[in-house]
């Protein structure tokens, strides 16, 4: 990567303070950053490491003071914004998977498009359709009647089961499996679980990007759906027959149950739960480790278990902390009722005396 810091600050629609004609050769955090490296500050956190970064320019906000005169500066709005899209189009990762690997096997009935790129080990199985500039690395198994759209990256060891549908720019990360069973069983008559056939399917609408290690289960009946935009993290388990809504993001570890609907626009944190058959509002935010037990009609920030409003929740998790301090009041109330209780009997007495 070289481009020069005037280039940089006019394609994210910046101000230069400093040296327009500084030559930006890498990208780096502002604690690591080395000299010819361009870096950004947008949150307090890091307003500490301005004094110190070896850093040569720094996409900076506004709000933060410029206090060294031997740095340059791309001044916009929104640092991050900025940053991501000089890494996106700076600095993306060259693929370099080319072709179609010999132990790849490919049945004969599947349709593959042109310009795709097919590792070591990869099985297509019958009767699948693979859109163009399609990335497909080693070990992954499709198997039959899937289709996947065009510009989709599927890294190493996904599984994509029977029936399928991935549409286009989807990002699948090593590990994952889209379409594994639905946890669906019965108890008959002798008190033992039967499997409930899982015939659904999945469907990933366009622009989804999925994390390592997720499972996303096919549905009972219909299709599990992941609508457009939907970025999920690693570790996520997605049951069947749920439905997230478009341009949601789901943190690491968070669980959905069954034929939950989240609804578009919404933040789910890490390690949060959801039961089954509710439904989120949209743009509801979620916080990390929520409970959430109940169908979330207005939309908010939750957070606790079982999820309650963040303001209603913050209060009562106040009162739980200060509990011991509640004893020791109640007791000290205790006694002087107690107290007050023997005198008002002493005075009755004398009185009846």
């Amino acid at each position: 990567m070289k481009i020069k810091l005037k280039d940089a600050a006019d394609f994210v629609g910046g101000i230069v303070i400093g040296n327009p004609e500084l030559e930006i050769t890498n990208i780096a955090k502002i604690e690591e950053a080395k000299e010819g490296d361009l870096t950004f500050l947008y949150l307090p956190a890091y307003e500490k490491y301005l004094a110190t970064t070896k850093a040569s320019a720094v996409i900076i906000s506004p709000n933060f003071k410029k206090t060294r005169t031997d740095l340059s500066y791309i001044e916009v709005q929104n640092p991050q914004v900025a940053f991501q899209k000089i890494i996106t189009t700076f600095l993306k990762p060259e693929l370099k998977l080319k072709g179609i690997d010999s132990s790849a096997f490919i049945h004969p009935t599947a349709k593959i498009g042109e310009n795709v790129a097919i590792g070591k080990n990869v099985v297509i199985s019958e009767n699948c359709e693979i859109g163009k500039n399609t990335y497909i690395y080693h070990n992954t198994v499709i198997m039959e009647n899937v289709k996947i759209g065009t510009n989709t990256l599927i890294y190493p060891n996904v599984t994509i089961r029977e029936n399928c549908v991935i549409g286009n720019n989807v990002i699948i990360h090593s590990n994952t499996c889209i379409g594994s069973d639905g946890f669906g069983y019965v108890l008959n008559e002798k008190n033992e679980y039967e499997k409930i056939p899982q015939i659904g399917n999945v469907v990933i609408e366009d622009d989804v990007e999925i994390g390592s290690n997720v499972s996303i289960d096919r549905a009972a009946f219909g299709s599990t759906l992941i609508k457009r935009g939907v970025k999920i993290d690693n570790l996520v388990q997605v049951a069947h027959n749920v439905i997230i809504g478009e341009h949601t993001a789901i943190a690491a570890q968070a669980g959905i149950s069954g034929s939950t609907k989240i609804g578009k626009h919404c933040m789910i944190a890490g390690q949060s739960g959801f039961v089954g058959h509710i439904e989120i509002a949209d743009g509801t935010i979620i916080g990390a480790q929520a409970g959430v037990s109940k169908s979330i009609k207005k939309a908010g920030k939750y957070r606790g278990s079982p999820a309650e409003e963040m303001s209603t929740q913050l209060r009562l998790e106040a009162h739980i902390r200060n509990l011991p301090t509640y004893l020791e009041r109640i007791k000290k109330l205790e006694e002087k009722i107690a107290f007050l209780e023997n005198k008002i009997f002493e005075l009755t007495e004398k009185k009846g005396n």
